[in-house]
């Protein structure tokens, strides 16, 4: 088909696909670059990963997949970088890949597709080097984020807002998670409604599958009866894991019987500001007077964190701020219901399947898991829900809809003959986004 992209280069530059979720900066947007890359390559489309060398025993290659190589550029030194360090490190990240550029034909990649703003402002420069278009996905922005911070917690930096906005411009196509989004692009940062393209994330279906609670919970040590409430993800105030504290707290004084059968646990590790206050979770736990149901658990690799999934009467993500909610969605395929914050894109992520909680005053939340854990069928019912719902969220799928967005972007570009996209103009706020169905 004509556009059809044979080779990508993908950027992302501050993580690596080959680290662990869950922990540090490696979440939700290793997943997505791991997946879709898998997925492409199944279709016959090569891809180059580019990310930054963290380590000296760090090959300069490494195969993830046939058709799919991930490469690590030296941009400072290995260890102690923080990711809000890294903007000073483009410069030498950017003169890494275009050494590497030199060692393939001029014309090898036929598009270049980043992921987040750091990446997107290596890509840009690639793109433009390599007269090829630039394709960008924002997982997180500055500017949403910063409306909605938890206590406590700081700031996105002024830099970083000018800096997506520069990115929005360059880009030939924008990847939003959602419509809500896509409104945000528009809105928040004058988007062109004409370049933006929703392709919802998904989940490994085959990893993630509903499976016995009890089998579960035997195989990871927890009780086979009673209550156990999740929380999985990075360990930082944007992700509100005290919630779930706080939650467990409240539910034990309401009814003190409920201690000996209720299990909570925190799968994840310290991530952002959270890397500051490591431990704070933990003497939290101690100060609300229930570090006996508590278990803290260090990231897990994906069958594993299947087995906690299904273990699960509820996962909580009570996040200030998500584009998607990838461990909604896992959470969901593997047939446990979520209760989750009314915010970014987990409407979209739990659907019809699981309970949203606007705000985070604690006693609402505990209100909705407190119902939940009383009336069982209600919550079969919504785990029954849940399983179909991810269903259709399936990595396979999310990658179909992206290669039309790769095709769009690379007719799109030759189209103009080159040109540079900044040229395009402004966006005008309310026009309808294209949506990739």
């Amino acid at each position: 088909m004509q556009g059809d992209p044979r080779r990508v280069a993908m950027i992302s530059v501050h993580t690596s696909p080959l680290e662990q979720p869950g922990t540090g900066d490696a979440g939700g947007l290793n997943v997505y670059v791991a997946e879709t890359a898998t997925q492409l390559a199944a279709r016959g489309i090569e891809v180059d990963i580019f990310t930054r060398r963290t380590t000296g025993e760090t090959p300069v290659e490494a195969e993830l997949v046939p058709g799919v190589r991930v490469r690590h550029v030296t941009a400072g030194p290995y260890e102690g970088l923080s990711k809000e360090d890294l903007p000073g490190q483009l410069c030498a990240f950017s003169a890494g890949i275009m050494q590497a550029g030199l060692s393939v034909p001029e014309d090898h990649y036929d598009l270049v597709h980043s992921h987040y703003w750091l990446s997107g402002q290596v890509g840009w420069l690639a793109a433009d080097r390599w007269r090829v278009a630039l394709v960008h996905t924002m997982h997180t922005m500055a500017r949403v984020k910063n409306l909605h911070l938890a206590d406590g917690d700081t700031p996105e930096p002024r830099g970083r807002e000018i800096g997506e906005v520069q990115v929005v411009e360059a880009a030939d196509r924008l990847i939003a998670n959602t419509d809500g989004e896509a409104r945000e692009l528009i809105e928040l940062y004058a988007a062109l409604p004409s370049k933006v393209s929703v392709v919802p994330p998904g989940v490994d279906l085959d990893t993630f599958t509903p499976g016995d609670r009890g089998a579960a919970r035997a195989a990871l040590g927890l009780p086979v009866e009673g209550d156990v409430l999740l929380f999985v993800g990075r360990i930082q105030p944007l992700k509100a894991p005290d919630m779930l504290l706080r939650v467990a707290a409240e539910l034990l004084e309401r009814d003190p019987g409920r201690r000996d059968r209720l299990t909570v646990a925190v799968v994840g590790g310290p991530s952002g500001s959270g890397l500051t206050r490591p431990h704070e979770l933990e003497e939290l736990a101690v100060s609300l007077g229930i570090s006996d149901v508590v278990r803290f658990v260090r990231p897990v690799e994906r069958t594993v964190l299947a087995q906690w999934y299904r273990a699960a009467d509820l996962v909580l993500v009570p996040s200030y701020s998500e584009s998607f909610g990838l461990v909604a969605i896992e959470a969901q395929a593997c047939g446990t219901p979520v209760v989750a914050a009314d915010v970014g894109g987990l409407p979209t992520a739990v659907g019809d399947a699981g309970v949203l909680v606007d705000g985070h005053r604690v006693g609402p939340w505990t209100d909705a898991v407190e119902a939940l854990l009383r009336d069982r069928p209600h919550r079969l019912e919504l785990g029954r829900r849940a399983v179909e719902h991810a269903a259709g969220y399936g990595w396979a799928a999310t990658t179909d809809r992206l290669v039309e967005v790769y095709r769009q972007a690379i007719l799109g570009r030759q189209a103009s003959g080159n040109d540079s996209p900044i040229d395009e103009g402004r966006a005008l706020v309310g026009v309808p986004t294209a949506v990739i169905p």
